[in-house]
């Protein structure tokens, strides 16, 4: 089976393309981003297969007609050969029906790590065989710059430039961008928002000409591919916590929708999952919709948390399509009106079918803190801010026989400051990232301004 891909926006279904397409293009012409038209069934996942085996068996219907089997193999295994942990992403349990999956032992400590370090080589190949360069955009919070960076610095056929909020990202974030000193990776650092720096992504790409002429591609999650890969360790961690089977609860530190997404498509696929759990900070913007029915935008403000310091979270529109019945004309009326009055009720139907199989949860600063200092008294394991954002939802949202597993997104040496504050000591970097904090760093300040990232383009993509 060789599956069609559809814009969120398009109204008649009558540009699907194929996955090699969705994998360059990233975003679709209309602004809307690709889907896939068909959800294929899970194929057979056991606590015994390898996480390169399910990858592929997990891929494989997703990816058919551009990549075989053989060089999907090929492919995850160089891409998790290097991760620092033979499961590739462990499961920890915790007790009381509580379990950590842990995301962290990729080579930029965070859970990108998973999905890039495949996209990566996937694009790749594909630019090769089809003799084709073309330039990377990326907008990041915090984690998935370095992940993109890490996983394409270097690469012949491709240039990268990465867009983070200057001074809103950990110095551990932005040092493992800036620092990276291959001639086809690019740094600026945006005076705003993350959610600026996602603006500025999706308005070059909506820019035809500048598209074509620097042969745009992303990396962020409104890429489908990166999605695609997360469904992975979705499936694998439920195989791991109940090997016979039965339902399985998952909770997801939540800025841009995508690895809760990830999730869901998962379940769709066939995995049994009772509830997924939305882990918000105090920007949440998806906790007061799961309340509400409400998409309300406010200002973003900063947190320890800054990888989900977010007000507009990209990948929902996907699940607003699926809830809609794939009504690309009403996605775009709902989200021009959002874009237009700030604020947009979702039809209740469409609501409806969201709510019920979603809980959300936020968390501020203060109590993030209380969190990370009770998870190291009860466990002796140190957690970033995000997994303590995620954990205490968790906790909050337990269901008596039912195990949740709570997603840990990075590894706490990226957020030294809030460790520090909730147990009084810093975090020690892993001995392959400890030079950073020492090395020269790269990196162009420029204003929120579409005129002057795609002058930077162009400059890079001739």
């Amino acid at each position: 089976m060789t599956l069609a891909y559809r814009s969120t926006r398009d109204p008649g279904g009558d540009a699907d393309l194929g996955f090699g397409e969705v994998l360059l293009a990233g975003l679709a012409p209309d602004g809307g981003l690709y889907c896939p038209t068909e959800i294929p069934p899970l194929p057979a996942i056991t606590a015994d297969t390898s996480y390169v085996e399910a990858a592929v068996a997990i891929l494989e219907p997703y990816v058919a007609g551009t990549f075989t089997a053989d060089e999907l193999t090929t492919m995850a295994t160089e891409a998790y050969r290097g991760f620092r942990h033979p499961d590739v992403c462990p499961v920890h349990d915790l007790g009381h029906d509580l379990h950590l999956l842990d995301l962290t032992r990729g080579p930029t400590l965070a859970f990108k790590d998973l999905a890039l370090q495949l996209v990566g080589r996937m694009l790749e190949a594909e630019l090769h065989r089809r003799g084709r360069r073309v330039t990377v955009i990326g907008a990041t919070s915090g984690d998935t710059g370095s992940a993109a960076i890490e996983a394409l610095a270097g690469k012949s056929n491709i240039d990268v430039l990465i867009l983070h909020p200057r001074g809103r990202v950990s110095e551990v974030q932005r040092r493992q961008m800036t620092t990276v000193t291959a001639a086809n990776i690019h740094n600026v650092a945006i005076e705003g928002t993350f959610d600026d720096c996602q603006d500025l992504v999706k308005a070059a790409f909506n820019d035809p000409t500048l598209r074509n002429e620097v042969g745009l591609a992303a990396v962020n999650s409104i890429n489908w591919a990166r999605v695609m890969c997360q469904i992975v360790y979705f499936v694998t961690a439920a195989r791991a916590v109940r090997p016979e089977g039965g339902p399985v609860s998952f909770t997801v530190p939540t800025g841009n929708f995508g690895n809760v997404l990830s999730g869901w498509y998962a379940k769709r696929m066939g995995l049994e999952v009772d509830r997924l759990v939305v882990a918000s900070n105090r920007n949440d913007v998806l906790t007061r919709f799961f309340e509400t029915g409400v998409i309300e935008i406010h200002t973003v403000s900063p947190s320890l948390s800054p990888s989900m310091d977010i007000q507009i979270s990209s990948n929902f529109e996907r699940l607003l399509w699926e809830a809609s019945g794939r009504d690309g004309r009403a996605v775009a009326e709902l989200l021009g009106e959002l874009r237009a009055e700030g604020r947009v009720v979702v039809p209740e139907h469409w609501y409806g079918a969201i709510r019920d199989e979603f809980d959300a949860e936020r968390l501020d600063d203060d109590a993030t803190v209380a969190t990370i200092t009770a998870a190291h008294a009860a466990t002796e394991r140190v957690v970033d801010p995000h997994t303590a954002v995620g954990l205490h939802a968790a906790q909050r949202h337990l269901r008596p026989g039912v195990p949740m597993v709570s997603l840990a997104t990075a590894d706490p040496a990226k957020f030294p400051d809030a460790v520090e504050r909730a147990l009084g000591r810093r975090p020690q970097l892993p001995a392959h990232l400890a030079e950073i904090l020492t090395k020269a760093e790269r990196f162009e300040p420029m204003a929120n301004d579409l005129d002057q990232v795609s002058n930077k383009l162009r400059s890079i993509g001739r």
